[in-house]
């Protein structure tokens, strides 16, 4: 995500008053804790941290300051930071939505043309998703609707769910979407672009879905991004899914997140389905941790933003082979990634909602108390239906994509057990595998942006003072009139020194770039010093920019006097060793 820095990444300045006005109303805990579980620890807040696999809760929340920070990964900033990171937003559109909710009008500056190109063409795409959705839900009350009606009734939905999900249906008329929206004031060409509407070879637009139930696709922030049909009548496919569009990618999102997060949190754990109508069922049965991978494989984006939520993952797919293959792919997955993982077994040839509809919430609950390990599951699958050839390079993968050492330590007795075979032996046949890091890792750490990290001596010593000055803000114009400006040797500190300088006892963070942030979010959560030992720490500090101060200067003054005598300027060369004679350091000087 783009930094929120004000500044030319998003196509132009933004209005400064309106996001300090943004932070005034909306509270970063409340913000956070939407997705996450907060704990009050020492006078912050903690919980996991959803950007990166975690047992151990290690992300602060400074509700006081507007800022978090993450010990574990180093994520940081502010609340525009968390909740366009959290919702996939580049960061103008993290700040419209939260603007939107602060009830806080924004001013734009100038901006690039291409980036608000991008942004008002995203902005027509979720406006065009919210007109059809209402398109679509009224639909299913109209007398067109009484097939789609028959249906949801004979499948058990009551009212209540179908108005929580906003179900609805099309007809079977290829232009009833086109229409409604031309006369909302779009145009055909931004349809096909959205994704709700299909062009044939002869350029001819038409409704994208036809005769069919229809089910809005909902990003975290609760906006209708894509839809899923599933057709009422006979015809193919049976199901019909948005295609990826410049406001969604089916990989990143699952149905019913959105309306599952707050429960999913507060349970730290979450039924993971497949099918839009077996989510909806397990909602209705009291299930409200579910949700439902969209149309394609479970992928890594999803398991890490499931993660974000809670600790466990119980998978409850089909009961066919398609199902079991299924189950298996998701278990070794969510395990790699250092999630917790459960596979509830359903009978053969039953999926959630014919078991619910069946048995009802507490025999399915039958099934859920019975869930199996997801490592125990992954083995005893393989065993039934694999050679010991194939069993063995399936452990072999599973530990390769292991994404840390301590993961593969925590796993390897169990598959060794799983397997039958002694740790000894399965390390030896392992060894090369488990020394080396898995190629996701390594294709992520060469991906990393790294222009803007700091790196260097001088900016090692250059943290040393920025510290201080992060850690007591308030010492900020105290040690500008010290002179640390003249210590610092690297860009990166110059930089953030200025910024310091520039904006002390103002939003700081806002103006800082994403290494600037970690840094300083890192420092502010470490504990400061009080009392005498604050008094001691700055004296210390004023002796060390002095001396590092009078260091500088001398250096300067051997440099010229080099230059002098081998330029042969003895009238130079002796007003520069009169000068460097007469500064001679003093430690009782510099209080």
């Amino acid at each position: 995500m783009a930094s929120n820095c004000f500044g030319d990444e998003q196509g132009g300045l933004l209005d400064r008053a309106a996001i300090e006005a943004i932070k005034d109303r909306l509270d970063i805990v409340d913000i956070v804790r939407r997705y996450v579980e907060l704990k009050p620890v020492s006078g912050r807040w903690m919980g996991s941290c959803p950007f990166h696999q975690e047992k151990t809760p290690s992300m602060s929340v400074n509700g006081d300051e507007g800022f978090f920070y993450c010990f574990g990964c180093q994520a940081s900033g502010d609340i525009f930071d968390f909740y366009s990171r959290i919702n996939g937003l580049e960061f103008k559109d993290a700040l419209e939505q939260l603007a939107a909710e602060a009830g806080v009008e924004l001013t734009p500056g100038k901006v690039d043309p291409q980036a608000a190109k991008r942004s008002s063409e995203r902005k027509v795409f979720m406006d065009m998703h919210e007109q059809a959705a209402n398109y679509f839900s009224r639909m299913l009350k109209l007398p067109e609707g009484r097939t789609a009606r028959t249906y949801l009734k004979r499948r058990g939905l009551d009212a209540s769910v179908i108005e929580s999900f906003g179900l609805g249906c099309s007809n079977d008329d290829w232009q009833g979407l086109e229409k409604f929206l031309i006369s909302k004031g779009f145009t055909a060409e931004q349809g096909v672009k959205s994704g709700l509407l299909s062009q044939n070879a002869k350029g001819r637009t038409y409704d994208r879905f036809r005769g069919r139930l229809i089910f809005p696709i909902k990003n975290l922030s609760g906006r209708v991004i894509a839809f899923g049909g599933r057709i009422i009548t006979d015809g193919e496919p049976k199901y019909l899914n948005s295609s990826d569009t410049p406001i969604y990618k089916k990989g990143d999102h699952l149905y019913g997140l959105s309306q599952a997060r707050n429960s999913i949190a507060r349970t730290k754990s979450v039924l993971l389905t497949e099918g839009y109508m077996d989510v909806i069922s397990l909602h209705q049965f009291g299930y409200t941790n579910s949700c439902g991978v969209l149309g394609t494989a479970l992928t890594p984006d999803q398991v890490k933003r499931l993660s974000g939520f809670c600790s466990k993952v119980d998978l409850v797919f089909d009961g066919d082979s398609a199902g079991v293959k299924a189950a298996l792919r998701s278990a070794e997955m969510i395990l790699t990634q250092g999630v917790s993982c459960g596979v509830v077994v359903l009978p053969d040839g039953e999926d959630v909602d014919s078991l619910l509809q069946a048995k009802g919430a507490e025999g399915f609950k039958v099934f859920l108390d019975e869930a199996r390990d997801g490592l125990d599951y992954c083995l005893a699958t393989l065993n039934q239906s694999a050679s010991p050839r194939e069993i063995m390079d399936w452990a072999q993968g599973f530990l390769k994509k292991m994404s840390n050492a301590s993961l593969r330590a925590f796993y390897i007795p169990k598959v060794a057990t799983g397997l039958g075979v002694a740790e000894a032996e399965l390390r030896s046949v392992f060894s090369g595998v488990l020394n080396s890091p898995p190629p996701q890792q390594q294709k992520v750490q060469r991906e990393e942006p790294r222009a803007m990290a700091p790196v260097g001596a001088q900016v090692k010593d250059d943290k040393y003072f920025l510290r201080y000055a992060v850690k007591h803000l308030e010492y900020v114009t105290e040690l500008s009139e010290r002179g640390i400006a003249q210590v610092l040797t690297s860009h990166w500190g110059k930089t953030l020194w200025s910024k310091l300088a520039a904006h002390s006892g103002q939003d700081i963070i806002s103006f800082l770039d994403d290494s600037e942030k970690k840094f300083y979010a890192g420092c502010r959560m470490e504990e400061a010093l009080s009392g005498p030992e604050l008094d001691e720490e700055w004296r210390h500090v004023c002796k060390v920019i002095a001396r590092r101060r009078y260091d500088l200067g001398r250096k300067k003054l051997m440099d010229a006097l080099r230059r002098a005598q081998a330029e042969g300027d003895a009238g130079r060369v002796s007003a520069y060793l009169k000068v460097l004679n007469d500064s001679v350091w003093r430690d009782d000087e510099q209080h």
